[in-house]
């Protein structure tokens, strides 16, 4: 489980050589066995546990968990000998200690809001304002927005 990693820079701020980076392929395969053996974990805690946490690491003997809350965080502490057990099993004995960080669930992102469809006396607007400009570019970006309203909204005669 645990990668030899690339050592970090020594300064704030610098970046890594791209020779020195791990490979995407390296870290793909490294996600992905965290992944399996979070869902081992989280299969002996209680479901309402299991919901409000997720294992963010393996390193340097440690699991690394992330509760939701103090609360959580709390809970999972309780559970630290299963975890330790099971992660023994999984990881071999590499594994002697369980820490757990508290970090807010990343925000639900909101649901896009549907553009307001243009009416007709909008892509009129739109074409006589496009009759006034010089500027070819801008002028058919009028006319190509007043012709979306016209789609959705056919002229009226």
């Amino acid at each position: 489980m645990q990668q030899s990693r690339p050592p970090r820079p020594k300064r704030p701020g610098t970046l890594v050589p791209v020779a020195e980076c791990i490979n995407l392929d390296t870290l793909a395969q490294r996600a992905h066995a965290l992944e399996v053996l979070d869902e081992k974990l989280r299969h002996h805690l209680p479901d309402t546990l299991a919901r409000e946490c997720r294992l963010a690491d393996v390193r340097n003997g440690r699991l690394v968990f992330l509760a939701s809350s103090p609360t959580w965080a709390t809970r999972l502490r309780l559970h630290q000998a299963t975890l330790l057990k099971e992660a023994r099993v999984a990881c071999g004995n590499t594994v002697d200690l369980v820490v757990v960080k508290v970090a807010a669930p990343s925000p639900v992102p909101p649901e896009p809001t549907r553009p307001i469809p243009l009416s007709a006396a909008a892509a009129r607007h739109l074409r006589s304002a496009a009759k006034t400009l010089k500027d070819p570019e801008l002028k058919a970006l009028y006319q190509h927005l007043a012709s979306i309203a016209e789609e959705k909204n056919p002229p009226e005669t």
